[in-house]
């Protein structure tokens, strides 16, 4: 019998940003943070999960290179906690096999750059916490499960959810409230799409998990956000997405994204986690918007950037082809650019500005500048996915291995 499961799990990209722990055992944050799923069409993690009696550790591989899983670290904490929801299932009905008293063996990998800036933590533990719970037959529901992935990567709780998610920060020091929840889902508000502009793919300089932990102990800004500012916004984008206002939408995430890095900025020593071709994206969104409010318009896009320098623009699908036509005039693509939904034709993308647009605001930048376009939507949670997906052979290793 092989008792095995594989599972894709989505990025996510906040909205109202998550930075800064109370607790960094139990990743437990200082604020609530509000996110888009976007499709995992585009970007996923995909993990594979098995468990058999003749393993004699637990292993796991990520893109194809075994990684060692740390005593106490968040990999091993996320398995030793699923494997207790499994035993407690056992004792429950005898009849079980014993899984929980198995090793595992896990193999991940993503279709997109890892620790780069893109959220690959928060699909990756998202997909390792759902295929386990899969291959444990746990009744848990996506909140429940939200709270062991939270202690693999904050933001992974996000990832058990489809649509537009909230993780509450909560108040109990156990953490036992602090989870996920769905505001919306992707069905509520299907026009919503983003752009991923992928400036560097390279792994960043500060990690997440440094970067916030030395802004907790430094920036006074952080704990002015903390207690004034996230919780109000929180209610408005809420609302703003629950009534399909991408006007407040719009405003919120561009304001949230500049205060989280004003935020970096005003750690001791700063962190600088977006560069001049991040600065000129944001030039761009900036002036496409005013051409669109000055004539009596709204706003049509929405920048946002979480620990890296990649520009995740948000719009709606009827504006799309604006947008990348506007980026691609600036930042030249040394590919044809991906047109999953069919907006350009034979054609492809021409590279324009919209009547209007002062194109002095930002100077054109050299081919590579922006060196990937991934266009998406908002998409689903977590999918089961068939045996012939599996990353494990017959063996229980990765093919290559």
């Amino acid at each position: 019998m092989v008792y095995q499961a594989t599972v894709s799990a989505p990025v996510n990209i906040a909205c109202i940003k998550y930075w800064g722990k109370r607790d960094t055992k139990l990743i437990l944050p200082t604020n609530s943070s509000l996110s888009v799923t976007l499709d995992q069409d585009h970007l996923r993690s995909t993990t594979t999960s098995r468990a058999d009696p003749s393993f004699t550790k637990d292993r796991l591989w990520l893109n194809g290179v075994e990684e060692e899983i740390k005593p106490n670290s968040r990999t091993a904490t996320c398995i030793t906690e699923m494997k207790r929801l499994r035993a407690n299932l056992e004792a429950k009905n005898p009849n079980e096999p014993k899984l929980s008293q198995f090793h595992v063996h896990i193999a991940s990998k993503n279709n997109f750059p890892t620790a780069a800036g893109l959220a690959s933590s928060a699909s990756g533990f998202a997909a390792l916490v759902k295929s386990l719970a899969t291959l444990y037959q746990l009744p848990s529901t996506p909140s429940e499960l939200s709270l062991i992935a939270r202690q693999g990567s904050g933001s992974a709780c996000r990832s058990l959810f489809g649509g537009f998610v909230a993780w509450e920060m909560g108040s109990s020091p156990d953490g036992s409230d602090s989870l996920a929840i769905e505001v919306a889902s992707r069905e509520h508000w299907p026009e919503m799409h983003a752009l991923i502009c992928v400036v560097s793919d390279d792994k960043k300089g500060t990690s997440s998990t440094s970067g916030m932990q030395r802004t907790v102990e430094t920036s006074a800004l952080l704990q002015y956000r903390i207690k004034h500012v996230v919780p109000e916004r929180m209610k408005l984008v809420s609302e703003a997405i629950k009534t399909r206002d991408f006007n407040t939408f719009a405003k919120i995430t561009m304001q949230d994204s500049n205060q989280f890095h004003a935020v970096a900025l005003d750690t001791e020593p700063p962190i600088f986690y977006m560069n001049d071709v991040s600065r000129a994206i944001i030039s761009l969104v900036v002036e496409y918007n005013r051409v669109s409010v000055d004539a009596g318009g709204p706003i049509k896009a929405a920048y946002t950037y979480d620990a890296g320098p990649n520009a995740v623009i948000y719009t709606l699908k009827e504006n799309a082809k604006e947008i990348i036509e506007l980026i691609v005039k600036y930042f030249p693509q040394a590919n044809q650019f991906r047109d999953p939904f069919g907006l350009f034709g034979e054609n492809g993308v021409q590279g324009k500005v919209v009547d209007g647009f002062n194109t002095t605001v930002v100077k054109p930048f050299g081919i590579g500048a922006v060196k990937e376009l991934i266009h998406t939507q908002v998409g689903d949670g977590p999918r089961v996915l068939a045996t012939e997906e599996a990353l494990l052979g017959d063996e229980g290793l990765p093919p290559k291995a």
